[in-house]
């Protein structure tokens, strides 16, 4: 990578942060303009990013299913927005199960019964959306494990893209409670970059073997 393209990358992860920060903030303390500029705005910069690394096609798919979600579900189109992250989580299965690591079977049951436990919990409590939350939180948790199978990077992006997901499914079951939503846009923010530079890095070290 030339020096023009490393400098460019480093702008888009330092603008990437820097928009994190601001949308933290910004919903930490309910400004609701920031709230809206800046997370539509993360998204895309990730995606730059990318971009700017050669990331596989897919991965790229997956960060603009991403942003079209954070802007469905700011409009409180809740089914709209589940469906473009199930997109993006599609997206991401394909890339890490295109080149897996070692499988490991704890690892498949520790995050089965994850999901189990959350989806027995908020059920109750989620009316007629309880079948769409399950459905999308198994996909959630397929990408969990087939992350963590990837690498460990990209692993530890799939727990807390869960992490975020999970406290979203607190909120719609009526069990919100104080920093809730800074403790989600962190989380997710963290775990999508994660997600991203654990494909990107693997894709640097075994090129032909990415999609």
């Amino acid at each position: 990578m030339n020096l023009g393209r490393l400098a460019r990358g480093r702008r888009l992860l330092t603008a990437f942060w820097g928009t994190t920060v601001v949308q933290v903030a910004a919903v930490a303390f309910d400004v609701k303009i920031l709230k809206q500029a800046s997370k539509a705005s993360l998204m895309p910069l990730l995606w730059s990013w990318s971009r700017s690394q050669d990331a596989p096609p897919l991965l790229q798919a997956a960060l603009l299913a991403s942003a079209a979600g954070d802007l469905l579900l700011e409009t409180d189109l809740q089914l709209a927005g589940m469906a473009a992250f199930a997109a993006a989580h599609a997206c991401y299965l394909a890339v890490f199960l295109a080149n897996p690591g070692q499988r490991s079977v704890r690892v498949v049951a520790a995050y089965a019964a994850l999901w189990a436990a959350l989806v027995a919990v908020l059920a109750p409590s989620l009316g007629n959306q309880r079948v769409p939350v399950a459905a999308y939180a198994l996909l959630l948790t397929a990408t969990a494990i087939a992350s963590r199978w990837h690498n460990p990077r990209s692993g530890l992006g799939g727990t807390f893209f869960l992490i975020s997901d999970a406290l979203i499914a607190l909120r719609l079951a009526g069990r919100d409670f104080p920093g809730r939503g800074a403790l989600c846009m962190s989380t997710y923010a963290v775990g999508q970059y994660l997600l991203t530079s654990g494909l990107v890095e693997k894709a640097v070290q075994h090129p032909r073997a990415e999609l």
